[in-house]
């Protein structure tokens, strides 16, 4: 019996919903944290650069799931470019959970959580910025070129300013990262993303 073959856009949309699944699965942890906030404010002490980060990370999730749409682009899924697209939106995942634990017994304040596990955090963010440029291959060689000079310099300073933010607790310099990097992504949204195509 002769395996049909399915064209590629009927494979995406099954891809698209596992994605989605994942990406969902983030979305709702960062808004369940936000929510507990909200209904027990003085449990935990806030932290500015903490909820910066929820914002920022929420945006990367939102912003995800609209750049994907790329994907449709793809003419021979392989299991291999399946797995890499779900392992990233693994790794997104995994910076919500790190933004909300599922306790914070441990720990005084969202300053404390942030910083003891800094390193995880900021080591995962790198590795989004890595996983967005080979993401941005898959989709051929005229999307990537879109983009390719601006890699170039984004990529090395990015990756190397979450070294620097794993390693140091100067609360300026995680100020201004924070605040950097979300006038960044801002831009580069309606720079290169704000509408398909």
């Amino acid at each position: 019996m002769q395996q049909q073959v399915l064209s590629a856009h009927e494979i995406f949309p099954h891809i698209r919903v596992v994605m989605g699944m994942v990406i969902g699965l983030g979305v709702t942890r960062l808004l369940s944290g936000v929510a507990r906030i909200v209904q027990h404010p003085k449990q935990y002490r806030l932290y500015a650069v903490h909820l910066a980060w929820v914002a920022s990370v929420l945006l990367a999730l939102v912003h995800f799931w609209w750049w994907e749409f790329g994907l449709y682009q793809i003419e021979a899924w392989t299991f291999g470019t399946y797995a890499f697209i779900v392992s990233y939106a693994i790794v997104l995942f995994l910076l919500c959970a790190l933004l909300f634990p599922d306790s914070m017994q441990d720990y005084a304040s969202y300053e404390d959580y942030f910083y003891a596990r800094r390193a995880w955090f900021f080591g995962l963010l790198a590795a989004t910025y890595l996983l967005d440029v080979v993401d941005t291959l898959i989709k051929g060689e005229a999307h990537f070129a879109k983009f390719a000079f601006e890699y170039l310099i984004r990529t090395p300073i990015l990756v190397t300013l979450c070294v620097v933010a794993a390693r140091t607790k100067s609360s300026r310099f995680h100020v201004a990262f924070v605040a950097a990097m979300l006038s960044y992504q801002l831009s580069w949204i309606f720079r290169f993303f704000d509408t398909l195509g």
